[in-house]
């Protein structure tokens, strides 16, 4: 199946070693703009919009080996040999599958809070509640934000999906194709059959102290070098928790490399 040509933000000097940020479910290169700045001190840094998500095209079909496919076309349009990939949830997914598929075309590789395994929640009830949003008679974000508050109670979220809500010609409009994510969202909270592939390089998977998405026993099958470090204080977005933190880990693991 053919690649997505995938929609990215640039950042910093074009000399400097390539980072390649690949962002969560249902967010965009935009999320990690601030993140993204910040490494530009230092590294030249890359951030996608995957496919389905932010202004990249919008694809029936969603699994990794697609999005690993993708980066790997995005890669090779640039002219990147290799690259340092960072990715967080289904980004670090992502970026998982395709050090396991393409680990020549690895510098380093940085997964933030997730791991190789397929997890039981759903995302049924959020994209439903989305798609209940009546945007033929919205005439802000407020008068959104209040239509989804009982469905989805975290007013930090509901802000964060709000994000995919777009206004174009005095109408409001999902940027995201809410029919396709819903019949691909199982692919992603799932992970691919992998079976006896491992990544030999070292990788840094960066936890969130009060988050349980990474389990050690699923991330040593995979990258037996990996080095786990947790920041305190921090949940699944610990990015956005402790950017110094975060960024700082980074910015050494990519200097140390």
């Amino acid at each position: 199946m053919k690649p997505v040509e995938l929609v990215f933000e640039s950042h910093g000097n074009p000399d400097h070693c390539p980072v390649v940020i690949l962002h969560g479910f249902l967010a965009s290169s935009k999320n990690w703009r601030t993140v993204a700045k910040r490494l530009a001190e230092k590294h030249h840094v890359y951030a996608l919009d995957m496919r389905n998500h932010g202004a990249s095209p919008h694809s029936e079909h969603m699994n990794y080996p697609l999005m690993a496919d993708d980066v790997l076309a995005f890669l090779n349009k640039l002219g990147l040999h290799k690259a340092h990939l960072l990715g967080h949830s289904m980004g670090g997914k992502v970026a998982m599958s395709f050090a396991l598929s393409y680990p020549e075309r690895v510098e380093t590789l940085m997964v933030a809070d997730i791991a190789p395994i397929s997890y039981n929640h759903s995302f049924d009830n959020m994209i439903e509640a989305l798609k209940q949003l009546p945007l033929a008679h919205i005439n802000n974000r407020k008068e959104a934000d209040h239509f989804l508050a009982e469905a989805i109670p975290d007013l930090a979220f509901r802000q964060f999906l709000l994000q995919n809500l777009q206004l174009r010609d005095g109408a409001y409009y999902w940027r995201i194709n809410l029919d396709y994510i819903r019949a691909t969202a199982h692919n992603i909270v799932g992970f691919p059959d992998m079976v006896g592939q491992s990544f030999g390089q070292k990788t840094l998977f960066i936890a969130g102290q009060h988050s349980a998405y990474i389990q050690q026993e699923a991330v040593f099958k995979f990258f037996p070098h990996a080095e786990i470090v947790e920041i305190p204080n921090t949940g699944h977005w610990l990015y956005v928790e402790a950017p110094d933190v975060f960024c700082q880990l980074v910015s050494d693991w990519v200097t140390n490399a």
